[in-house]
């Protein structure tokens, strides 16, 4: 499957997660593409025993950290090289199950209701919201809360937009889609799928750094 493949590759030019974060943490979870920056896992808003879901798990940082603290943790990839690097960093956690799969696939499977469902830099953007939204909708309990977070649209160019993945020298970059609104657009497209108290916003990058924000977006079922 060429998706499986590009995410594959792709994870094969990132790297892991750093062994501890600034503050000295083993687990910790980040929202944003800048390191040790942005608010916390409090956004989503889980009980201590919380079930929750995370779309597009990649190596499973963040899924991890809210295993680690107790929550029913369920990270879905359909990269089989990100999910071995999960598993092999992550797979001691009891509270955390690793599924490969197309995550529209598995919210259409008897996958059982989540308090909340979190994308980072994942599904939600890699996903016509047309099909994603109301998909999530359904699995969230009531007043559950989906939040995602991606980088935001370059200006003027909105919709469904060509990602590339380079490989080697002599090969052509594989190609991944992606859906790119401003964050009103995506307020609108949550309200119109039936979510209520969405607020959408574009996180800054850290002072002194030159690089784009975080648009970070968030509503309840």
């Amino acid at each position: 499957m060429t998706t499986a493949l590009a995410w594959d590759t792709y994870s094969q030019q990132r790297p892991s997660r750093r062994p501890v974060n600034a503050r000295g943490e083993a687990t910790w979870f980040n929202w944003t593409q800048h390191q040790d920056h942005g608010p916390g896992d409090e956004l989503l808003h889980l009980s201590a025993d919380g079930r929750v879901l995370d779309i597009g798990c990649g190596k499973g940082g963040n899924a991890a950290h809210l295993a680690a603290a107790g929550a029913r943790t369920v990270g879905v990839d359909i990269s089989p090289a990100q999910l071995a690097a999960a598993r092999e960093r992550w797979g001691h956690l009891p509270q955390l199950a690793l599924h490969q799969a197309d995550a529209l696939d598995y919210l259409a499977d008897d996958c059982g209701v989540f308090d909340a469902i979190y994308s980072v830099f994942g599904v939600a953007w890699f996903t016509d919201p047309a099909r994603l939204l109301p998909a999530v909708r359904a699995r969230l309990a009531p007043g559950g809360m989906f939040a995602f977070s991606h980088r935001p649209p370059v200006e003027g160019c909105y919709g469904c937009q060509a990602s590339y993945i380079p490989r080697g020298a002599d090969e052509d970059p594989l190609v991944v889609r992606r859906w790119d609104y401003t964050p009103q657009t995506w307020v609108e497209k949550l309200e119109a799928a039936g979510f209520s108290e969405v607020s959408a916003q574009v996180l800054a990058a850290p002072e002194g750094n030159r690089r784009v924000g975080t648009l970070l977006v968030t509503g309840h079922a």
